[in-house]
């Protein structure tokens, strides 16, 4: 192999991968899976490029190689699981059956070396496809598809990465599809976009620090006031909510207890939220959720669905909503719903001293 010849084709691409490893190295808000997952796939990138330029300068020669056949395979092994471990960094929580496409696909594309099923070089060392050899276009295909299904899913959230995400896949798609268009340089195509694609996303989890509380993962206060600038002409209502005896847990059981009475009323509220109701930690323990071009039903089925989701565990929160009604300004709005609220926040803390009380 050329290593002259190597450099000159993915120097940008090793700055970049050398770069987001120093970053990553010293990170301090991802988890270490996360970490990981882009380690990891960081590593399989890297090889790719080392081992399909290898291929191609063998696919050069006029000698055919054994070593050939075999890159051939590793290559098309590297590229679907390549695209699990992103599936990875995108979905944390997926399970690791989303690796048995890619062992199929490195299982066949191995057998090939004996059975031609995918592909096999003649004797002039040409690449020839079998009658499987487009598998790995199907398995990423497969891919592609589910990670539009689970962003599908996520947008029902009024997931923040949505619109990243689907330029991730198309461009992914791309790269996938012009190779076969555009044979020259096509190791680059896949490493470049995949590499770049990573970054942006990672970048992009870092921005969410700045704009999530670090204890709950809501969105904060700060992207709470900025919401309600932006999202002005669209918000038709709030609904404000308030913890239950957070001091007496704070006092009697300690701040852990209390983050994790926070921590299981956020999950609450966020497993509560649907398209168009952006929820917020804005305060020690006060919470709101932005509706956006919400119905009243809207609303009403979102706080039924937060003390459905309450009513499994022991913590509970006090609700309030008011709707938007003409020239109303978003100030007045939230107050209408706080104000509600505490009517509520009284009728419990009344009902816990008469109970008090009568015990």
């Amino acid at each position: 192999m050329d290593l002259n010849e190597y450099l000159s084709h993915h120097f940008g691409f090793l700055v970049l991968l050398g770069g987001l490893s120093i970053v990553i190295k010293s990170d301090v808000h991802l988890d270490r899976r996360m970490i990981h997952n882009i380690a990891l796939t960081e590593a399989l990138l890297f090889l790719y490029s080392i081992t399909y330029h290898i291929e191609s300068y063998l696919g050069n020669q006029p000698v055919y190689s054994p070593l050939r056949s075999v890159l051939s395979a590793v290559n098309y092994s590297l590229i679907t699981v390549v695209f699990v471990c992103v599936i990875m960094i995108l979905f944390p929580q997926r399970k690791f059956w989303v690796f048995l496409p890619a062992a199929v696909n490195a299982a066949l594309c191995f057998l090939s070396l004996y059975n031609n099923w995918v592909f096999y070089i003649n004797e002039d060392n040409h690449f020839q496809r079998g009658p499987l050899g487009y598998i790995t276009y199907v398995v990423n295909a497969l891919y592609l598809a589910y990670i539009f299904v689970c962003l599908i899913k996520r947008r029902e959230k009024e997931s923040e990465d949505f619109v990243l995400i689907l330029f991730m896949s198309f461009t992914a798609a791309l790269c996938l599809v012009m190779p076969l268009c555009m044979t020259d340089q096509a190791d680059n195509w896949f490493t470049n976009t995949i590499a770049i694609d990573v970054l942006l996303y990672y970048i992009f989890l870092l921005l969410q620090f700045t704009k999530r509380d670090p204890l709950t993962r809501l969105l904060n206060r700060k992207s709470y006031y900025s919401d309600m600038e932006k999202l002005d002409d669209t918000i038709t209502a709030i609904v404000a909510m308030d913890m239950n005896g957070l001091k007496d847990l704070n006092d009697f059981e300690g701040h852990a207890a209390g983050d994790d009475g926070l921590k299981t009323l956020a999950k609450c509220f966020n497993n509560a939220a649907r398209y168009g109701q952006r929820v917020y930690r804005i305060g020690g323990d006060e919470f709101a959720v932005l509706c956006v071009d919400n119905s009243e039903v809207d609303v009403k089925d979102l706080v039924e669905r937060i003390r459905a989701n309450m009513s499994t565990c022991k913590y509970s929160c006090a609700i309030g909503y008011a709707m938007r009604n003409g020239e109303m300004s978003i100030d007045h709005l939230y107050h209408a719903a706080d104000t509600k609220m505490y009517v509520e926040k009284r009728a419990y803390y009344q009902q816990k001293a008469q109970e008090q009380k009568d015990s």
